[in-house]
Formats: structure tokens, sequence, C-alpha cells
């Protein structure tokens, strides 16, 4: 559906140039929720601006659904706009205008008849949970409200893709998941291809089927929500699975544990799937001669399946602990030792 081939963009500033964007390669699959992190100055507002057409690459190419975008120009670029949709972090309506005028606007520019228009507005204010706020004016909206009109009026045209700025940036932790639970339900029904560029990992973990990490320009890192939330290899990427899995909130435990039970081992479980329903720790406990202290743990859902985070202090004689340790690979649970004497 869409292929970013060794993209980059540079600007040039009263200090030199700025490579904001640096051969970067990415490949979304139709019908996918593809998630493009990173924290500020990291590129992804570039990034999504050279997705639809909104910027010229300083070189490589971006292609939607066969279409090469950064080589359109005049009619075929606005057709090629008319497939890739966006929303924004502070929604861009038309304030003098209704919920349904704003989301007829895209069909008004196109030239769909009144007749047509109306139909599809109806449509639409149905599937983003709007009945009944058609005749209202953005002031009278809660920000939940304004991002589902956002959402109506980039659907209005039947895009390919959707391209999400920072879409819940603005917006309580409440309305947030309201929000991406009904961009996934969009998703699923349509068969929607939609980026979502984010600073913000819950986001990710929430909706997106892959991600990718971005830093100083370039991709970092890439592959399935999963797997780079149970093993993340770069720096900054373990600093946002860390926003979700905390293993720092712990770091005053661990220290104290480690300094308490010197012979022990201080052991990080990673459960995948089915594996965090199972009662593998209390089988443990019952099978091998050892005490058990639970330091912290989570399990959480991603598009991908469920993942447990759990932290494990481990005492006992060194052969039953080593034992229960291979007892755990064999369960196949990621083990990892982090501290012991």
């Amino acid at each position: 559906m869409i292929q970013l081939q060794n993209l980059s963009k540079t600007f040039s500033t009263s200090n030199g140039k700025l490579i904001a964007v640096d051969n970067v390669n990415i490949s979304v699959e139709t019908g996918e929720i593809f998630g493009i992190i990173g924290y500020s100055g990291a590129g992804k507002s570039t990034l999504i601006r050279l997705l639809n057409g909104l910027e010229k690459p300083s070189s490589g190419s971006v292609i939607v659904n066969g279409q090469e975008i950064s080589s359109s120009s005049g009619q075929a670029l606005r057709m090629a706009r008319q497939k890739v949709s966006m929303i924004f972090q502070h929604f861009n309506l038309l304030w003098s205008r209704t919920v349904e005028d704003n989301i007829a606007f895209p069909l008004e520019i196109a030239g769909i008849s009144k007749a047509k228009r109306a139909e599809r507005v109806e449509e639409l204010i149905e599937l983003v949970g709007l009945k009944g706020r058609e005749k209202a004016y953005p002031a009278q909206l809660s920000g939940g409200q304004k991002q589902r009109v956002g959402i109506a009026r980039a659907l209005a045209n039947n895009p390919e893709v959707l391209l999400c700025d920072e879409a819940t940036s603005a917006l309580d932790p409440e309305t947030t998941d309201a929000i991406l639970e009904l961009l996934v339900d969009i998703n699923k029904r349509l068969g929607l291809t939609i980026v979502l560029i984010t600073h913000e990992m819950h986001v990710i973990r929430k909706i997106c089927h892959r991600v990718a990490v971005m830093e100083a320009g370039k991709v970092v890192e890439m592959g399935s929500v999963l797997d780079i939330f149970q093993t993340p290899k770069q720096d900054i990427t373990k600093r946002f699975v860390a926003q979700i899995n905390g293993p720092e909130d712990a770091s005053q435990t661990i220290a104290h544990l480690v300094e308490q039970y010197p012979t022990g081992k201080l052991v990080k479980l990673v459960f995948v799937g089915d594996r965090t329903e199972q009662p593998i720790l209390s089988r443990l406990i019952k099978q091998y001669q050892v005490e058990v202290n639970i330091v912290q743990g989570n399990i959480a859902q991603t598009q991908n399946g469920a993942y447990g985070t759990l932290y494990l202090q481990i005492e006992g004689d060194a052969s039953a602990i080593d034992e229960a340790i291979h007892y755990l690979h064999e369960q196949d649970v990621q083990t990892e030792v982090i501290s012991h004497d």
C-alpha cells in the first residue's frame, strides 16, 4: 500500500543544512495500523508531510497504492491527495460551520451533489458516534467530539489512507482511549490503512500492528508492536517502552531486595500470548525449594496479542534457583537475570 524508499528531506537554515528525514525505508501493508513514534525533533512530522505530498523529498520516493506521490504535481497530485486524508492534534475545524457542514466541506470541494452530500454526511455521523449533534458548532463540542468531526471529515471522500498527526495529544486519557477505539473500529469496518505519528507509547500499544521508532531523522528500530515491547533493542525504544512497563518505578525496591537477599537472583520474566494466562509462577513455587518475592508486574494488550512483564527476587539454594530458572526457560518464558551476587 505505502512504500517509503530511501526517503530524505533536507532544509536550508541560517545555521546550515538540517536533515529532518534521513534515508528512511518503510513499507505499510493494506489495512494495517502503522505507528511512527519519536520525541520532538525526531522528524516524524516532516515524514507525514512527505507522505501526503505537502513536502517534496530531497531524495527518495513516496509510493501510495502504486502511485508515486513524491513526483506528482498539479491535477495528478490533487487526485492522489483525495486518497490520503489527515486528522490533526488541534482538529482544524471551520468554527463558523456546524458539525454536518464541516463534514460536508470536502464533498463540496469535490463537486458532489447536495443530495449525495447529505446522504454521505448522515452515514459518517452515525459511524463516528455524533448522532444528535449535527447542528452543533465546534465551540459547543467537547475535545473528543471535535476529533470525531475531524475523523468523519477525513473519511468523507472514501480515502485509502488515513494519516493521524498526534491526533490524541490534546485529549484527556479517557477521551484518548475512546478515539483510539474508534480508529480501530474504522480500520476493521472499512479496511482503512492508518499511519499514526505520536510521542506516546500508550497510543502505539493500544492500536498499532507495527511501529517504527525515529530518532534524529532516522528509523532506528521497527517491528511488530508485541516484539518491540517484548525485546526493545535501542536505548530510545527502551525509554519509550518504559513509559508503559515502568521498571524504573521498582528501582529502589530492587536495590533493597538485592541487598537483603545477597545470595538470590533478581529475574525479569516476559510472558507472551497464552503464557500470560497460565499459572507458571505458582507451579514454580510448588515444585522448587525457593522463596519468591514479586517486585513488580503487569499484563498489557496489543493488537498482536497480550504480553506480561514480571520482576522477581528468587531466594534459596543456588542449585534450586538455577533449576527454577531452567524451568522458566522450558515454559518458553523469556527470562533475564538482572542482578545477583
